[in-house]
């Protein structure tokens, strides 16, 4: 009894096994049964003596009997002649017996291809492409970035992008192709996984990707996400022997040492809120200033490139600069890897050296060879004093950029200046040094028309209104338009146009902001996406940024038109760069202030003229250069 306990025991655990392995086993043992069936069948027939039709005069054989059980079993429509009640029944058993396995068949069949379609739709397939753009993770940024590389790939052959996220497979897709239309000629592969783990991110094929943007996850400490995926990449058993390209997104200023010790010199980090905070404290002294740096960062229109350019080779900087005529030179990165932004005038260039220039592409830089230009020098201003005075800022909200906020106001402003701060809740400001800036705070609900009339923003140079991260995006964008209208209403009742720069979170609200007449609006995460597109596809623009974002060195400065020209007629854009080199500035364009209101002509904004086209100024236009100051 415990021998045949025990054969039973082992016979279901085999049997449990061999079908949960998959479904082969179980076809297995279909293929078992059907045979047992069978030749038992066939066995029967020769026990029994069983004839084919009453008029045979010899019984089947165990082989004949046997194969008429199979035809019987596989094809129940063979049944209908026969004859004899002893072969009816035996085949009408091996007819139950093929119905009852075939339909388990079928249905196993049917199941194995749903999963695999189901596997298919979960994207676990590997990525055969290369030379692709690999984006980890998913996040807002994820569609300006998808639309920024597919603009940079419009003069690539077969593009692709590979987007690998811990998000189901036929939701990302959707929430893409409905974001964006037009994929022109890039090809878009989605992927599901976890870019945590190695062994799956894999299937995505990074060691053959040109680029890898890593975005940070909307989560609690996301930085650790961030540093632990480029871990993967740079500490990885099956990684390449070449350096990866990596561009990464990091949210904390303290977690920056970290990331870039584990990106082991393969990875630039985007510190996306120092970065926003940055461009908001520049904007905000500089009507224009964010289209300006949203020109350079887009793909579409101009951007940023580097030439190494032989016939420059011995020539000044500023011969470099009057070199081209659609193009617009704005520093030098030297052989030994050190960029340099509107460095000196006389700077020699050497051999190794590229051509830091604003183009519309890379095969549109040019040398135009062009040696006598026709200088209106008669037209240049003669006096050029720039008389700093006490500035007057009012930051209406409080989010954690506005610390970099003021210690980069800090840096710009004269001693004496003051900010005064409106906010709903109380603020800790102990652990701010500042050197110029002396700190006023309110509290109150700045959407509230009655508190900022009590404040009067009439009186303030520059106002600036922070989004709200502890709320909804689309609720923080609705208070920043209601206190703009507010705003807006009051600059009317005063006769007195703000200078107004507001911080949005979704770029779709900007066109409404609009109507509020806002000098600028600073989209975050849009700037933050333009930023890491960009680098992806040249990490060295990481040291062009850097020296433009910073107080220290040369930034981009919008200056009025007087500085530069005594009497306002038309003129070429080779003349104003003469006078800009005269101070010490490369002058990189223009804004023409009768048009700041208009979208469709980039709020008066033209980044890299052609110099050669006449260009008419008034008086209240301005000239767009970098500057030390």
């Amino acid at each position: 009894m415990k021998k045949e306990n025990n054969f039973i025991k082992k016979f279901r655990y085999n049997f449990e096994n061999t079908i949960s392995n998959s479904p082969f086993g179980i076809i297995k043992w279909l293929a078992i049964a059907s045979i047992i069936s069978i030749l038992i069948l066939g066995l029967l027939i020769v026990v029994f003596r069983i004839k084919s039709s009453p008029e045979d005069t010899e019984a089947l054989g165990f082989i004949e009997g046997s194969w008429k059980s199979l035809m019987a079993t596989l094809d129940p429509g063979t049944m209908g002649g026969d004859e004899g009640w002893g072969f009816r029944l035996s085949r009408f058993t091996a007819t139950l017996i093929g119905i009852f396995l075939i339909s388990i068949l079928i249905g196993i069949i049917s199941s194995v291809i749903d999963e695999k379609i189901e596997e298919l739709k979960k994207g676990k397939s590997a990525v055969l492409e290369s030379n692709h753009t690999l984006i980890l993770g998913w996040s807002e940024k994820i569609f300006s970035i998808i639309s920024e590389i597919i603009d940079a790939n419009e003069n690539q052959k077969k593009p692709s992008i590979v987007v690998f996220a811990e998000k189901d497979k036929i939701e990302m897709e959707d929430e893409i192709r409905s974001q964006i239309k037009d994929f022109k000629n890039t090809k878009l592969i989605v992927r599901s996984g976890n870019p945590l783990i190695s062994n799956e991110i894999e299937i995505a094929n990074p060691n053959g990707a040109r680029s890898i943007i890593i975005l940070s996850p909307d989560k609690e400490n996301a930085d650790t996400y961030v540093i632990k995926t480029v871990l993967v990449f740079t500490n990885g058993k099956n990684r390449k022997k070449e350096n990866f390209n990596i561009v990464a997104e990091i949210k904390e200023k303290n977690n920056l040492e970290t990331a870039e010790l584990v990106g082991n010199g393969e990875a630039v980090f985007v510190l996306s809120g120092d970065l926003i905070s940055r461009i908001t404290a520049q904007t905000c002294r500089q009507s224009g200033l964010s289209v300006v740096y949203s020109e350079l960062l887009q793909f579409e229109g101009d951007e940023i490139y580097f030439s190494d350019e032989k016939l420059l080779i011995g020539k000044t900087y500023k011969e470099a600069i009057f070199a081209y005529d659609t193009s617009s030179v704005i520093g030098v990165f030297t052989n030994n890897k050190k960029v340099l932004i509107n460095p000196k005038m006389e700077l020699m260039l050497n051999e190794g050296d590229q051509i830091i220039a604003i183009s519309e592409d890379d095969d549109t830089l040019i040398v135009n060879n062009k040696k006598d230009f026709e200088i209106k020098s008669h037209l240049f201003a003669l006096e050029n004093i720039e008389y700093k005075e006490i500035d007057k800022t009012l930051i209406l909200g409080w989010n954690e950029g506005a610390k970099v906020i003021l210690s980069e106001l800090d840096q710009y402003v004269i001693k004496g200046s003051f900010v005064t701060v409106l906010n709903e809740t109380e603020i800790n400001m102990d652990e701010l040094e500042l050197n110029n800036i002396k700190i006023n705070f309110e509290q109150g609900n700045f959407i509230k028309k009655e508190v900022l009339e009590k404040i009067k923003p009439e009186t303030f140079d520059h106002i600036i209104v922070l989004s709200n991260p502890d709320i909804d995006i689309q609720e923080s964008d609705a208070r920043t338009l209601i206190c703009l209208l507010h705003l807006r209403n009051r600059s009317e009742k005063c006769k007195k146009n703000f200078s107004i720069v507001s911080e949005m979170k979704d770029i779709r609200n900007r066109e409404l902001g609009i109507v509020a007449k806002a000098d600028d609006f600073i989209v975050g995460d849009n700037i933050v996406s333009l930023m890491m597109s960009q680098l992806s596809e040249n990490n060295e623009l990481k040291k062009v940024f850097d020296i433009l974002f910073e107080a220290d060195g040369s930034e981009i400065y919008l200056k009025p038109i007087s500085r530069y020209l005594e009497t306002i007629e038309p003129i070429d854009f080779y003349s104003i760069l003469e006078k800009a080199s005269q101070l010490g500035e490369t002058a990189i364009g223009y804004r023409i202030l009768s048009d700041k209101d208009s979208a469709s002509k980039k709020f008066g904004v033209t980044v890299n003229p052609k110099k050669s086209e006449m260009i008419n100024f008034s008086k209240d236009d301005y000239i767009i250069v970098l500057s030390e100051e």
